[in-house]
């Protein structure tokens, strides 16, 4: 009979190879390739309007390299182009990105390391990074992929706006479909998220709300819609820890 032999008796499992940059870099590549469909065009719509507005083409990449805040953008660059008082283009500012608030509430950004990857990890906390973030998937993301995954999604927007706004004199004013690139995105990754955790009360509150402000609040349907989902929130947290707790 052939026995085991010191060698290989009792010998623990080989680690797992350590995480590569260029491993974390081709995966947040992956990670942002449905984002960048979406991020891209849109960005090329910016830089059309930039362009058309009679500001310099490089303004576009101004805008989206250093603002990079996505609605925020186009409302900036009519702020601007009316010379809109300083006070009133903050304060448009604070209600359009206050929903970042709570992004950071959960966003990983403990998993990234260093001052400087967490100062731009915080600067680059998109709608869509934390749209990607958010599954359940990405709760094993390490740090370098989380920070790469958002260096690609900027470089779509940015690029997008500076690639627009270089073709802005070919491409026409009245091209349709651009401006709704965006809005499909943030549709798809729902339908994703919802098929992951198959929460109904959660998009049937934001329904709701959305019709209230649509008819109650049309002239501020956004900022009535995220105050009447924010409070909504931690309603049904309440409610659903008394039931856990009588259960």
């Amino acid at each position: 009979m052939v026995t085991p032999t010191d060698d290989h008796a009792g010998t623990a499992p080989s680690p797992p190879a350590p995480r590569t940059l260029r491993t974390d870099l081709r995966r947040a590549f992956e990670d942002s390739g449905s984002v960048g469909l979406g991020a891209y065009p849109m960005g090329v719509a910016f830089g059309v309007l930039v362009a058309h507005s009679g500001l310099p083409w490089w303004w576009a990449s101004v805008f989206s390299g250093f603002i990079y805040a996505g609605s925020l953008e186009f409302l900036f660059l009519g702020l601007v182009l009316s010379t809109t008082p300083l006070a009133s283009i903050a304060t448009t500012a604070f209600l359009v990105n206050f929903r970042h608030v709570f992004y950071a509430l959960s966003f990983p950004l403990h998993r990234v390391r260093g001052r400087v990857g967490k100062a731009y990890s915080t600067f680059a906390l998109s709608d869509e990074a934390y749209a990607v973030t958010a599954g359940e998937a990405a709760r094993s993301y390490p740090g370098r992929r989380i920070l790469w995954l958002q260096v690609f999604i900027h470089c779509y927007w940015a690029g997008g706006a500076t690639t627009g706004a270089l073709l802005g004199s070919v491409i026409p004013d009245g091209v349709k479909g651009l401006d709704f690139a965006v809005t499909a995105l943030f549709a798809v990754l729902a339908i994703d998220v919802f098929r992951t955790r198959r929460d109904i009360p959660t998009p049937l509150l934001a329904l709701a709300c959305a019709l209230v402000a649509r008819f109650v609040f049309p002239g501020q349907l956004l900022l009535a819609g995220f105050a009447l989902f924010t409070a909504g929130l931690p309603a049904r947290y309440l409610l659903t820890r008394e039931e856990r707790t009588r259960a």
